[in-house]
């Protein structure tokens, strides 16, 4: 925790009063400093331009103040550890020399919280690693059970695609995504791949994984704590054994499920606008948080399967 701001001088008495004994006055300065200091919870962070300007918004940054939170920005030409001091690192760079340098801050600054410790996010970078993580889960309870889809990874050579896809007794259509996930623009780009032939059109490194059909509607996850906030947002449409039968081809997305997608006002089918049961996301929010190391705020996707 760190303080805004002390006093430490008594306020001028009017002449006319009777004069406070040193006591009177000592226990006076007291509660003054006890009603008028303030505790605020510092956030350094360092995130990129484009993240600044849609996270940190000035009425954010007011709500965070009133609610004793400060967001500081770190500078990137200053050793981190003559910045501060923090009681949050909040990151959202990569490379490197970058992750050395948390690394290092983390040794010296144990009593720092760093929102994400750079080790674990290394398998969030990773599709292959994030998604298997949650395979290996075989999650299922009362309310639901937790998977992936059927999927495979081309790290390269898109034209042995067919063949490996054929190998792995994958059925089209097929999603394709970025093998890297570490939140750049390409890493975003989504394609469905309808047929055969056209699996030599994708770019590899890239996980292949079998299209389910959801309503054309994902659930965006966010947990902070144990706060669990959920979104709808569109998604891809469902595909029809008819549109498949005539479809060909290999179709882009450059961004599935953005902010400008949300679809909480739509005029939903009740089946695809419920929200996943909130037991089975505490549930699952748990299981990610021991199995990746990973602090109290994260936030994932959902599909509900429907039958058609």
């Amino acid at each position: 925790m760190r303080l805004e701001e002390e006093f430490s001088h008594c306020d001028n008495y009017d002449e006319e009063e009777e004069p406070k004994t040193m006591s009177q006055c000592s226990i006076g300065v007291l509660q003054q400093q006890q009603q008028q200091q303030q505790k605020f919870v510092v956030v350094g962070y360092a995130l990129t331009s484009k993240k600044i300007k849609s996270f940190l918004q000035p009425k954010f940054e007011g709500l965070a103040r009133n609610k004793g939170i400060l967001f500081v920005a770190i500078d990137q030409n200053r050793p981190l550890s003559d910045q501060g001091p923090f009681d949050i690192v909040l990151h959202k760079l990569t490379g490197k020399e970058w992750r050395q340098i948390l690394e290092d801050y983390r040794q010296t600054h144990p009593e720092v919280t760093v929102l994400d410790p750079p080790d674990a996010i290394q398998h969030l970078h990773n599709r292959q690693s994030m998604l298997q993580c949650v395979a290996d889960m075989n999650l299922s309870t009362s309310y639901g059970r937790v998977g992936v889809p059927r999927q495979l990874v081309i790290k390269k050579d898109a034209s042995s695609i067919a063949d490996a896809v054929d190998k792995a007794g994958l059925i089209l259509p097929l999603v394709a995504k970025p093998l890297v996930a570490d939140g750049s623009a390409k890493s975003h780009e989504l394609s469905l791949a309808y047929d055969q032939y056209s699996l030599q059109k994708l770019e590899p490194p890239l996980v292949l994984q079998e299209f389910v059909n959801h309503g054309g509607v994902l659930f965006k996850v966010y947990i902070v704590g144990e706060a669990i906030k959920v979104v709808r947002r569109f998604s891809l449409p469902d595909v029809t054994k008819r549109e498949l039968s005539k479809v060909t081809g290999v179709f882009r997305f450059p961004r599935v499920s953005c902010a400008a997608a949300s679809a909480d006002d739509a005029d939903l089918d009740p089946s695809v606008a419920e929200l996943p049961p909130r037991p089975l996301l505490e549930r699952l929010a748990k299981e990610l948080r021991w199995r990746l190391g990973m602090g109290k705020c994260r936030g994932m996707n959902i599909y509900l399967q429907t039958s058609s």
